[in-house]
């Protein structure tokens, strides 16, 4: 019998600046000084693995942050730690993020021999103007050389973030970026309405009316063109800000959106295990010190009630193509299913799953029914 997925997600938090419109855990050289290099989270990192409570693992996700700053050495040796300290399942999916200015063919070409399986780019956009003012350091074209630059060393699976949304982009400017995503030849592309997310730089701009705020119909029509244009060159959404070609789906983000069990390692990582929910204290001194001390670095924990399993059970489910059994839901649940089905924005059968009309009001439709309870 195929053991259960489980998976492990492992947390980079370093980035060489900060973007405008970020509210990761991750910090620049300048924010954190002498207080924890790349070497002293590496080796807390792999205490972390060997004081772990997991085991083998049918997927990796190695995010941030900016993962590729740690150079293929260092990602190479976190994949060995894992198989030394966690242990990998038979075709495990094994995904790192980078950044296009951090890669270079040679550090693709490491990657793939040391058993990766696919790569995430953050691109953002084609446009020079727009990555200006998220605050981006790469140049347009360099996402998509990165792209093709780990095609050629041999990953089937390569994914394209995309954000759309910003202030003064045009629709011109989402139509090329599409043009270079698909002429990279990628199976995988993600999709971001940008989100200002309070205490950032870009917040700041936005209330000061340096930058107006984004526009929710401008982020339904720019959502609206993107799903045309993949769905044109043989993408299928399978998450609601989340296209791939067949056999290109993420596996690892399933697992989160199907309610399944992981480990999250690294400074601020959540985890999931079962009826229970905890992460890792947040900033990498002190994640490296407790650990120094034969500690994990857990901050908090959360024992899941059997009403919170359901409402995260239907909050991811419904995100997801694939939908949720329609058992799930209680009565009160079904009259809110059954208003939404007239209006054409939910398909109710021996699943519930969101229209195409639906998944820009996912997050609402799901409220609505939750409220129900």
């Amino acid at each position: 019998m195929d053991k259960p997925p489980f998976g492990l997600y492992i947390h980079v938090p370093f980035c060489a600046t900060r973007c405008g419109y970020c509210d990761f855990n991750t910090y620049t050289p300048g924010e954190l000084g002498s207080a924890t290099s790349p070497a002293q989270y590496l080796d807390a990192l792999e205490q972390e693995l060997a004081l772990a409570h997991t085991q083998p693992v049918s997927s990796i996700f190695i995010g941030g942050g900016t993962p590729s700053m740690l150079g293929w050495e260092g990602l190479v040796r976190i994949l060995g730690m894992i198989r030394r300290e966690v242990g990998i399942q038979p075709g495990a999916e094994i995904t790192t993020e980078s950044n296009p200015e951090s890669t270079s063919p040679l550090f693709f070409q490491q990657l793939r021999e040391a058993g990766f399986t696919r790569i995430s780019l953050g691109m953002q956009s084609a446009s020079s103007r727009v990555l200006e003012i998220l605050g981006r350091a790469h140049t347009p074209g360099r996402a998509f050389e990165a792209a093709t630059e780990a095609k050629a060393a041999g990953f089937e699976h390569v994914n394209l973030d995309m954000i759309y949304g910003t202030p003064y982009e045009h629709d011109l400017d989402v139509a090329h970026t599409l043009d270079r995503v698909l002429e990279t030849g990628v199976d995988h592309v993600s999709a971001y309405s940008l989100i200002v997310e309070d205490g950032t730089a870009m917040a700041r701009k936005v209330r000061k009316g340096e930058l107006h705020a984004p526009d929710e119909d401008v982020y339904a029509d720019r959502y609206a063109m993107i799903d045309a244009r993949l769905q044109e060159a043989g993408f299928e959404w399978y998450e609601v800000s989340n296209w791939a070609k067949p056999g290109g789906q993420c596996e690892h983000n399933l697992l989160y959106w199907r309610d399944g069990n992981w480990w999250g390692a690294g400074p601020g990582a959540h985890s999931h295990i079962g009826n229970e929910r905890f992460f890792n204290v947040k900033h990498p001194a002190t994640y490296a010190a407790q650990l120094a001390q034969g500690a994990l670095p857990i901050q908090d924990r959360e024992l899941l009630s059997a009403e919170q399993r359901h409402e995260e059970r239907v909050m991811l489910g419904l995100r997801i193509r694939e939908g949720v059994p329609l058992e799930l839901f209680n009565a009160s649940e079904r009259e809110v299913l059954a208003r939404y089905e007239a209006m054409d924005l939910v398909e109710v059968g021996q699943r519930v799953r969101v229209r195409k009309a639906g998944r820009l009001l996912a997050d609402g439709i799901i409220a609505d029914i939750l409220t129900a309870r």
